[in-house]
């Protein structure tokens, strides 16, 4: 099979590729380049999208023996990744830009130009299984797990994916780094917003949408009780940085309830107001059973998961959930799944657009 190993710079896809061509298969390399300037992103190995990173994937190209190009996909990443997530976050969303890259640039553009040009599939180094009937399933790895951010994809992108590293640990793949004379096997793994060069999402934010000043409101007595710079600053969940004025009369702590970006205000209260029981979507992607269906839900990357009850409707999915969830943020993905003796299947997935409280829930 001909295919196209993405090579990001880290040990994950250099070690995907490696084991694509020993399965032998025609592979060829390539790495995105995402920044417009180049200088204005992560340098160092705190992030991805690198100078450093593109210098990282052509060495271990080299290693492999495979061809090696760079792709400048910089545009279609700030119009589909960058300018989105600032979209997002001044609609009052929380957005997740890993999920999607993976939707928009690595299986969309990359895809569609990798099946133009005559190859057969793309293989990347995440940490996700394919299973023989096509299906998605969580990593052997459940600390790495990256099936919830590859849960937007459908049908026909996952027949040309490939992920040769999802029957491994991390650790399994940084020894084989290290034996197949890899120099990425110790890279330390991305963890920032590879675009956000100091690390800053809120300064970063500011800078694209400007200070806009309104008010914190306690969500029992409509008091105001202090004044943010942007309700962009803020999620879901969030009670640090509130800088509250005046201590709520109960004296207990204020967490982010809601963000209203219509009167630019950020409504507060206790944190028992953060239980959700039912959770709405949108955009649906579903491979799985008619619904209703009896599953696990995971409502943010790398949490926790939810027994639930999924149903499909006439624009996206409803979720039940069996017991309350905290804290869930409009913006990112509700994914379910379903348990099997091969592990976790992935079902499908939705935008998160609104939740329903759990006491209104029950």
């Amino acid at each position: 099979m001909k295919v196209l190993a993405a090579m990001s710079g880290g040990v994950d896809s250099a070690v995907a590729a490696a084991r694509a061509a020993e399965a032998g298969h025609d592979v060829t390399g390539v790495h995105l380049a995402l920044a417009r300037n180049p200088q204005t992103y992560r340098t160092g190995a705190r992030g991805c999208c690198t100078l450093e990173d593109s210098r990282d994937a052509r060495r271990a190209a080299d290693v492999i023996g495979i061809p090696f190009y760079v792709w400048d996909m910089a545009d279609e990443f700030h119009e589909d990744v960058v300018d989105d997530f600032v979209a997002e976050y001044a609609a009052g969303r929380t957005p997740n830009p890993c999920l999607r890259c993976n939707e928009k640039i690595k299986f969309a553009a990359v895809l569609d130009r990798a099946m133009a040009l005559g190859f057969d599939a793309v293989v990347t180094g995440h940490h996700a299984r394919l299973g023989a009937d096509g299906l998605l399933r969580r990593s052997v790895d459940l600390a790495k797990d990256q099936s919830y951010v590859l849960a937007v994809l459908r049908e026909d992108q996952l027949r040309h994916a490939v992920f040769p590293l999802g029957d491994s640990t991390k650790e399994q793949v940084r020894a084989e780094a290290a034996v197949r004379g890899l120099a990425v096997a110790d890279k330390p793994d991305s963890h920032d917003i590879c675009f956000i060069a100091d690390g800053d999402t809120r300064g970063f934010l500011d800078r694209q949408l400007g200070a806009r000043p309104g008010p914190i409101v306690d969500a029992a007595t409509g008091e105001v009780l202090g004044e943010h710079g942007g309700a962009h600053g803020f999620t879901v969940g969030q009670r640090r940085g509130l800088d509250l004025r005046r201590p709520a009369a109960d004296g207990r702590p204020r967490y982010v309830l809601s963000i209203t970006p219509v009167t630019n205000t950020v409504t507060v209260g206790p944190a028992e107001a953060l239980d959700v029981g039912r959770v709405h979507g949108a955009r649906p992607i579903w491979h799985g059973e008619p619904t209703p269906v009896e599953c696990a839900v995971q409502l943010r990357a790398h949490g926790e998961t939810f027994p639930a009850t999924v149903r499909r409707t006439d624009d996206g999915l409803t979720a039940e959930l069996h017991r309350p969830a905290r804290g869930i943020a409009a913006g990112q993905a509700i994914v379910a799944y379903r348990a099997d003796e091969a592990g976790d299947i992935v079902l499908g997935s939705a935008t998160i657009t609104a939740t329903d409280r759990a006491v209104a829930a029950a």
